[in-house]
């Protein structure tokens, strides 16, 4: 379940964790969006595979909470925290880079702690299985 507190701004990027769904995400994305996060070894690129990433990374949390907003013209900056893996915490800032007309070009998403961090990359990494090269995850190795 996502929420926000009174100082986050309701928006399609925080509904979209509400609905667990890739294509909650989709709508909100460029063609050729670029997804980099603490929890991949590469970036991911492109609408339907960051929409699937972040799909499956909202139905991993238990709970969420975006706690914090800030922006300016082109980015948001989102501070949230959640809870996964029977109530494992992980904490973190997402950077949301937006073009001109507020479609989302880029996405920086920062968690911690690491053996958090480290088990996220590991779960994502089996729930993309078959859809994206197990590279851009850590395997546990």
């Amino acid at each position: 379940m996502a929420s926000a507190t009174p100082e986050v701004d309701e928006q399609q990027w925080t509904s979209a964790f509400a609905a667990k769904a890739d294509a909650a995400f989709d709508a909100s994305f460029s063609e050729d969006v670029v997804l980099e996060a603490s929890v991949l070894r590469t970036p991911v690129r492109g609408r339907d595979d960051v929409a699937a990433v972040m799909g499956a990374a909202s139905r991993t949390y238990e709970s969420l909470v975006f706690v914090h907003e800030g922006s300016g013209p082109h980015r948001t900056y989102l501070e949230w925290r959640a809870e996964a893996f029977g109530g494992t915490e992980l904490l973190g800032i997402t950077v949301l880079t937006k073009d001109a007309s507020g479609v989302i070009t880029h996405i920086a998403i920062h968690h911690r702690p690491l053996d958090a961090a480290l088990q996220f990359s590991r779960h994502l990494g089996e729930q993309m299985a078959g859809r994206l090269d197990r590279s851009h995850f850590y395997d546990g190795a």
